[in-house]
């Protein structure tokens, strides 16, 4: 975080200093919420949870070299007090970010936002110093946190926003207030919650409304390919700049398609020129990821030339988000497993089609959460497509939703033993290790409640009986 002094922080938050000696002391070092990060320098921000209170830590904390808790009440060492923790945390970010100067980049949307945000940083820090959210730390405590972590040399701070609710992306916009605003997509994820996708487009659309008027600098970058996205159009007074694979895109892909292991290639046109890419990332869906990026990344002033080739060299930086590893007998093992939707669970299956030409496949697939009444028909359809892309096998694993899958693959195409319903994720893996050969392909996904990344880590890990490792 750019140094701060503890009394300038009180002020800000409107909290009171206790047990603080010399209020000019400065926080110099990270702004934390775990207590085993705190350092020299550091404040320590106290939280209450389910199962652990932030405020036990305060001595531990101050002794590795925290100068201050930031507290709901006094814990007998340096501390500022606030009335409530969380939106103490949201103003300082704000006081923190008008202070920078830097550019901040938002995006949401329903599927791909930590793809998406992981290749907008990776082109962005090649022209300057660019802070981004840390996996998909994007809720109302992950974007502040990400935004203090931002200094003095930052130019760019790249913020995914997520949602849960409607007027909450309008909350992290105000909190960290954005000049280019991304919104990838308007899918089915959360849609339990929401009501319904128009629901789930409101939501996403506030982002586009908090940006500032084109004449200062507002840009609105929207997808042409979504209706929903598209039509956002109206709700701002920035600039809006389309990107996909329509003709009308500002920026788009022509030549689309996928190499022999799955990656995918395109022609990149921008206003300014067009230039190849071929991306180390797996999945056809990352398409569009790129060109969101693209779309940033030309906005902010740069060339095709050096947009592709970033493009062409970026990795994953998030975990188990298409984690390809193969193992010494040739297995492929794809951990996808961090996050399920129906968008990113069809995604997720068309690449294991496209990885696995002339190999057998396997998906080992999970309930996808937070679905409401569509529930049944999704996991339904998932199934039904993993038959019609001709995966070799799909395992399911877990309960009614499990179940679920399994029958849309066996009423689709009549499967007998080409679809198999386990209890959980040793059993899958007791399936597996009895039936993979060398050669296969086996995609691993499922929403995180059901931490199916254990069954792709116990196939790499080996072991006598390859047991999951407890959760």
């Amino acid at each position: 975080m750019i140094a701060l002094s503890l009394a300038e922080i009180a002020e800000v938050v409107g909290g009171q200093t206790h047990d603080i000696p010399d209020p000019t002391v400065e926080v110099t070092g990270s702004v934390v919420r775990d207590s085993r990060e705190a350092g020299p320098g550091s404040l320590f921000v106290a939280f209450v949870g389910e199962r652990v209170d932030g405020h036990d830590y305060a001595a531990a904390v101050v002794e590795a070299g925290a100068v201050a808790v930031l507290a709901s009440r006094p814990v007998g060492v340096p501390a500022i007090v606030v009335d409530d923790v969380q939106t103490a945390l949201g103003a300082l970010a704000r006081h923190v970010v008008r202070r920078l100067g830097a550019t901040l980049v938002a995006l949401t949307g329903s599927a791909g936002k930590t793809s998406t945000k992981d290749l907008i940083a990776q082109v962005l820090q090649r022209k300057a110093p660019t802070v981004w959210t840390p996996g998909s730390l994007n809720n109302e405590i992950g974007l502040p946190l990400t935004a203090l972590s931002a200094t003095e040399e930052t130019r760019f701070l790249v913020l995914e926003m997520g949602a849960r609710g409607i007027g909450h992306i309008r909350y992290l916009a105000d909190l960290t207030p954005p000049r280019i605003g991304l919104v990838l997509n308007v899918g089915t994820a959360h849609i339990g919650e929401f009501g319904g996708r128009e629901q789930i487009a409101q939501a996403k659309g506030e982002l586009v409304e908090s940006l500032p008027p084109a004449e200062d600098g507002g840009a609105a970058i929207l997808n042409a390919d979504d209706p929903l996205v598209r039509a956002m159009a109206t709700r701002t007074k920035a600039k809006v700049i389309l990107f996909g694979e329509s003709g009308e895109a500002d920026v788009r892909a022509e030549n689309v398609r996928l190499t022999d292991s799955g990656q995918p290639a395109f022609t990149l046109h921008t206003p300014s020129g067009a230039s190849d890419v071929t991306m180390r990332l797996y999945g056809e869906h990352h398409v569009s990821n790129a060109l969101a990026a693209a779309a940033v990344a030309h906005e902010l002033g740069m060339s095709v030339a050096e947009i592709a080739t970033a493009l062409s060299e970026a990795g994953s930086l998030s975990r188990w988000r298409m984690e390809v590893t193969e193992r010494p007998d040739g297995v492929t093992v794809v951990n996808d497993a961090y996050n399920a939707n129906p968008e990113s669970m069809r995604a997720a299956l068309r690449a294991l089609a496209a990885m696995g030409q002339g190999r057998r496949t396997w998906a080992v697939l999970g309930k996808m959460a937070e679905l409401g009444d569509e529930a049944l028909a999704e996991h339904d359809a998932v199934g039904r497509l993993a038959v019609r892309l001709n995966v070799g096998k799909l395992v399911a694993v877990g309960g009614r939703e499990a179940s679920w899958l399994q029958l849309g693959a066996y009423n689709e195409g009549s499967w007998g033993e080409e679809s198999v319903h386990v209890s959980d994720a040793q059993a899958a893996v007791d399936l597996l290790r009895s039936e993979l050969r060398p050669g296969d392909v086996v995609l691993v996904k499922a929403s995180r409640s059901v931490g199916l990344e254990s069954v792709a880590e116990a196939l790499l890990a080996g072991g006598a009986e390859g047991e999951v490792a407890a959760r």
